[in-house]
């Protein structure tokens, strides 16, 4: 089967790139070999954040910090963001080694959370901060439309998050302890440490932010913190 046009791709991006190999880069998981699109994930995520962020400051102007701080982990949380990949149909275009592709990971949430940091950082290299900014804002705005302040994110991680600032500690360290089960079919081991309060409770899960929800929600039980 012929790979997707990337000029689709790139009419719904809304941006054009001077070096279409950074798009290329962006799209590719390191399953594929090669250049891969980490780096750019890693510089993307920075971006995403910084205009986010300016994005909530601007919009909501009575709530404070810490208020702001869990809005903008909302917006940028993995859900969030792999639902915007699937609007944009960034699955077709992905780039994965054979055992991802037979896994299914051009539909795995991590993996196209993380394409999309990636295509930011990419444009960002590509043309700036004028344009990833604009690309963002493109992207972010019909999650910015709907989200109600009010409603609170109950996810577990969120929550410890929350109440550690609330407390002016630190916040919580994740790490991954190690993997079980074949590649297609992985369980994963993650311990969650609150250095101030000398905290580490471990959590498992099917993927990697499964595995730290568990560890979070172990550590708010310790903590007798509840939703």
């Amino acid at each position: 089967m012929l790979a997707p046009d990337p000029r689709s791709l790139v009419r719904r991006l809304g941006h054009e790139f001077a070096e279409p190999a950074l798009l290329q880069q962006a799209l590719t998981h390191r399953s594929h070999g090669g250049a891969d699109n980490e780096r750019l994930e890693f510089l993307g995520d920075a971006v995403l954040n910084c205009v986010v962020a300016g994005l909530l400051f601007d919009r909501f102007t009575r709530i404070d910090e810490g208020g702001l701080s869990r809005l903008r982990a909302r917006l940028v949380r993995q859900e969030s963001l792999a639902t915007i990949a699937q609007s944009l149909g960034l699955a077709d275009h992905l780039r994965l080694g054979e055992g991802e592709l037979k896994s299914g990971g051009f539909r795995r949430p991590s993996i196209l959370a993380d394409t999309l940091e990636a295509i930011v950082g990419a444009v960002f290299l590509d043309a700036g901060f004028a344009p990833a900014q604009a690309l963002v804002r493109r992207l972010m705005t019909p999650a910015l439309e709907t989200l109600d302040p009010k409603a609170e994110a109950r996810d577990a991680k969120t929550l410890l998050q929350e109440h550690l600032q609330a407390r002016r500690l630190a916040l919580p360290s994740y790490r991954v302890l190690c993997t079980h089960g074949a590649a297609h079919d992985q369980e994963f081991e993650v311990v969650c440490e609150v250095t101030a309060l000398g905290l580490a409770e471990h959590g498992r899960g099917a993927s990697r932010r499964a595995a730290e929800q568990a560890a979070a929600a172990q550590v708010l039980r310790v903590m007798r913190v509840t939703a």
